[in-house]
């Protein structure tokens, strides 16, 4: 249950304790896809059915989006909807208008999907009350808002903001290579993204390549500047930054994950062992790493 990417969020004066968020998120759950449904989201334990839909440790909580959707292809539709177009070509003599075209591809639709596989995916959020943090594993801002939207539906007076550091993260990345120098408590590893200005967008990538001080420095020289960087924190969680403030490859590193597993004799006991230790760093790594571009703007 370790997360694998964030977009982090400032909660100030999170007044919402782990009961009355149950009893709120208890309102809009999951529930399957209709027939005529494309998708349906809702609320889901995070440790599992039958488990509370909050999961809380040392006054932190995590909790889980599900969403379920059809397989249903636009190819498929469009095959089938061919087909049903020449069938019609045949008996009234000539070709289907647009307006025809699209109501047999609206029938069609209607006809395949009581037919369609589903799937289902979770998306995370990780809540510190006492930082003051909000923050969710998701690869795109899509799936974050995706999650946002649903919360401000279940919860009143929901206050979450994304954090802005003083220091645009492109630039902060793009003077620490520069130097030569990270921030204390982050060392420099050996993925890296440069990206130049103007139309052509020329772009520099290395992929567990070092990064040589002279070459890089020729590349800022030329203007270009950093839009992703791996770093590694206290020796304990690497990961990439992007110029957007957004974390991606997080990885917590074997040791915190072997203290988890020492601890634990279930399943059951690993999730809670998992979850205690990762929100515990991530509530250390994320204020680091926002001061490492500065603090936070003022609102």
């Amino acid at each position: 249950m370790w997360f694998r990417n964030l977009v982090v969020y400032r909660a100030a004066g999170w007044q919402i304790p782990a009961d009355q968020l149950e009893q709120a998120l208890a309102r809009q759950p999951l529930a399957a896809c209709g027939a005529m449904d494309m998708d349906s989201r809702g609320w889901v334990a995070p440790k599992g059915e039958g488990a509370p839909l909050v999961h809380s440790a040392g006054g932190r909580m995590l909790i889980a989006l599900g969403v379920e959707q059809k397989l249903l292809p636009a190819s498929v539709i469009k095959q089938y909807a061919q087909k049903r177009a020449a069938e019609i070509e045949r008996q009234q003599g000539f070709r289907p208008g647009r307006k025809q075209l699209r109501e047999i591809r609206e029938r069609v639709t209607e006809e395949l999907l009581p037919r369609a596989f589903t799937r289902r995916r979770t998306t995370y959020a990780w809540i510190d009350p006492a930082g003051g943090w909000f923050a969710i594993d998701a690869a795109n801002m899509a799936k974050a808002d995706e999650l946002l939207e649903m919360l401000r539906k279940t919860v009143d007076d929901l206050s979450l903001a994304l954090v802005k550091t003083r220091f645009s993260p492109g630039g902060a990345m793009t003077g620490w290579l520069a130097a030569d120098e990270p921030p204390g408590g982050f060392t420099i590893d050996r993925d890296c993204e440069m990206l130049a200005p103007g139309e052509e967008k020329a772009t520099v990538r290395y992929l567990r390549h070092p990064l040589e001080p002279k070459e890089i420095q020729a590349h800022i020289e030329d203007g270009k500047q950093v839009t992703k960087l791996a770093l590694t924190w206290n020796d304990r969680i690497s990961f990439v930054l992007h110029e957007n403030f957004q974390v991606k490859r997080l990885a917590f590193l074997d040791l915190l994950k072997e203290q988890a597993e020492s601890q634990a004799e279930s399943a059951d006991e690993l999730f809670d062992s998992d979850f205690a230790i990762m929100s515990g760093e991530l509530a250390r790594f994320v204020p680091d790493l926002v001061e490492a571009l500065g603090g936070e703007q003022p609102a």
